[in-house]
């Protein structure tokens, strides 16, 4: 399954109009952020969990356990390159739950889902900059993840670890940038996979009130 990747930017803008509140966090969104912060503090433990997986490829049909096949882009070659970069990275801080991103988030993939995208673009053009201006105010780096058709925690950070056919593994860099320490998810359903999960992430975002 591919996902796609916002690259970091580096800009702090003055917030503007805040949209209508989503409801608070739920505790899937919770777990993919509990989930990432866990694999930045021990990648050689996940490297393990990775490792079992192996057994379950036929050329590119990934038939998970328990899970619908999945048609991959690489195969196992894509799995195994994760292994050896979790065996071999070093750990990075924890990711800290940030409601204000998770909010970001959840609006995204709620404007997104029904219509069976996975861009980072808005309905209304929107970037993450100007999403999160909408909220309140961002500093450092910001990126985002998106995610589809994963309804598991720990499948989400799968298929962000593995990265099949992204050339780039953008959405492992952002997992593993030392330098994003707070994160929020949000996720809704999807016309075409189901679900979809979006993934913010910033150096330091503060909620307007």
């Amino acid at each position: 399954m591919r996902t796609v990747a916002l690259p970091l930017v580096t800009l702090l803008l003055p917030a503007q109009t805040i949209p209508a509140a989503p409801a608070k966090a739920t505790a899937f969104e919770r777990a993919v952020v509990q989930e990432m912060s866990d694999v930045r503090v021990r990648p050689k433990v996940y490297a393990k969990y990775l490792r079992e997986l192996r057994p379950f490829f036929k050329g590119t049909l990934w038939n998970r356990p328990d899970r619908v096949p999945l048609r991959t882009e690489e195969g196992v070659a894509a799995l195994d390159e994760a292994i050896a970069f979790l065996e071999s990275a070093q750990p990075v801080g924890p990711l800290r739950f940030n409601e204000g991103l998770a909010r970001a988030a959840r609006l995204h993939a709620q404007d997104i889902g029904p219509k069976g995208s996975i861009e980072h673009t808005g309905s209304d053009g929107s970037r993450l900059r100007d999403r999160l201006n909408r909220l309140g105010r961002w500093q450092g780096l910001i990126a985002e993840n998106i995610s589809a058709g994963e309804d598991e925690a720990r499948q989400v950070v799968i298929q962000l670890l593995v990265d099949d056919g992204v050339t780039s593994r953008g959405h492992r860099k952002n997992l593993f940038n030392p330098d994003l320490h707070q994160a929020g998810a949000g996720s809704a359903p999807h016309r075409d996979y189901r679900t979809v999960t979006v993934i913010d992430y910033a150096d330091g975002f503060v909620e307007s009130r």
